[in-house]
């Protein structure tokens, strides 16, 4: 299977809704073809069904036998692209640096950074007992191990 020609066809699938963007493009050895794609305000039903017609009706089966799967990344997957973070300000997320996790809300989703804001429990500078303080971190997407969105009930 050619990823090239796939890769255009997906792309030329979503040039037809600008709203929309590649996360992944997988072709197994058995010529599975995993397409993953996000939207800016989300991914209806019917934005993957034209994707997958369009795809398999410009592959010859004939030629050679594949499967086609048309997907939106779910919640478990990690944020990948700059986009996806912008897409997700305001909700809370869990990002990974170095040796440290941090979980914040997503504030700014910069060019070269992100910005999490989170309130924190601190100790009274004088006296007993605690104060609440707003914190924030900006973080540079190079550093950046991995970043999923957190869902609250």
């Amino acid at each position: 299977m050619d990823q090239i020609k796939v890769k255009q066809l997906v792309n030329e699938a979503l040039a037809e809704n600008e709203s929309l963007f590649l996360i992944d493009l997988v072709i197994s050895e058995n010529n599975k073809v995993q397409i993953t794609v996000d939207g800016d305000h989300g991914v209806p039903l019917s934005e993957c069904i034209r994707i997958s017609k369009a795809v398999d009706a410009n592959l010859d089966r004939e030629e050679e036998d594949f499967s086609l799967e048309v997907s939106t990344p779910d919640i478990s997957h990690p944020l990948k692209l700059k986009r996806q973070y912008v897409k997700n300000i305001n909700r809370i997320l869990k990002v990974k640096i170095a040796e440290e996790e941090l979980e914040g809300t997503l504030v700014e989703a910069a060019e070269e950074e992100i910005v999490l804001s989170w309130k924190a429990r601190e100790p009274k500078p004088i006296g007993k007992g605690k104060v609440t303080v707003e914190k924030t971190a900006t973080i540079s997407y190079k550093d950046i191990k991995e970043a999923k969105v957190k869902i609250v009930f």
